[in-house]
């Protein structure tokens, strides 16, 4: 499975300089107004995350399978049918607080907006799922460089080979987000991130991106494409994109989650999620 649809461009044109200043707070305010583009780098040391929102008929099955796929799906937070608060941002409303949204109806994307109060029904089910944003304060602390933040991009992310555990209806490719990293820093990109497991943790692979069914860096699936540095290494994480992965493989009736790379902004601060 391959992802055809179209991306909007992505860039940081709306989200400016002082953006990593900006608390969890103020960002969510802004997104609420209208403000979109990637979240890298947005309201440094807090926690981002990744949201998925789907029938409660369905919302056994996603959690399902986000407890057989955690690397790929590592919950933070549940709702209740219907909320769109969470105690991981207070005063956060679901519907509103991301930049972009995706709208899917059985499968196909029909919409993305930057709200979904017009869209939003009684019985949804939300999934807060960690996010690989998270634990990029610890690999720069490394000294581990974020081309995609350098360059003013979004990750760049790719739907792999490799099949998810599915859980009943629910079934599709993991995906990955990838960052060039130079050879002496691989082992503390794998150190650091290990030690943040609730936002995806080490990485499923490092190297020639053929391993994973990748073809080609330079056209991921979601996401921008990313400049490497000569000598860097291409080293994919699990992604929280793999449940829209999901939705277009199942094709469930209807589904709501975050734009890839446009994440909601906790209140949660990074090195809560620290094992160690």
């Amino acid at each position: 499975m391959k992802h055809t649809l179209q991306e909007r461009p992505s860039s940081l044109l709306h989200i400016d300089g002082h953006a990593h200043r900006w608390t969890p707070k103020e960002a969510r305010a802004k997104f609420r107004s209208g403000v979109s583009g990637p979240t890298a780098g947005v309201a440094t040391g807090h926690t981002q995350a990744n949201l998925i929102s789907v029938p409660a008929d369905w919302a056994y099955e996603m959690l399902l399978f986000c407890t057989r796929n955690p690397k790929s799906c590592p919950v933070l937070d549940v709702t209740d049918a219907g909320s769109w608060t969470t105690p991981l941002a207070q005063g956060a409303d679901l519907r509103t607080d991301l930049p972009r949204y995706r709208v899917w109806e059985h499968g196909e994307l029909v919409d993305e907006p930057t709200d979904v109060i017009d869209r939003w029904r009684d019985d949804l089910v939300s999934f807060i799922i960690g996010c690989s944003f998270t634990f990029e304060w610890a690999l720069t602390e490394a000294g581990v460089p974020m081309r995609h933040i350098e360059q003013g991009r979004n990750v760049s992310m790719y739907v792999t080979e490799r099949e998810c555990r599915p859980a009943g209806r629910l079934h599709g490719p993991m995906v990955v987000s990838m960052r060039p990293v130079p050879p002496e820093h691989v082992a503390a990109a794998i150190r650091e991130s290990s030690l943040l497991p609730a936002v995806h943790g080490s990485p499923v692979h490092c190297g020639e991106p053929s391993g994973l069914g990748i073809e080609d860096l330079s056209r991921p699936d979601f996401g921008d494409a990313v400049d490497a540095e000569p000598d860097d290494i291409p080293v994919f994480w699990a992604c929280g994109v793999t449940p829209q992965a999901a939705v277009m493989a199942s094709r469930p009736p209807f589904a709501i989650t975050h734009a890839p790379g446009q994440m909601f902004l906790t209140d949660a601060r990074d090195e809560q999620y620290r094992v160690a």
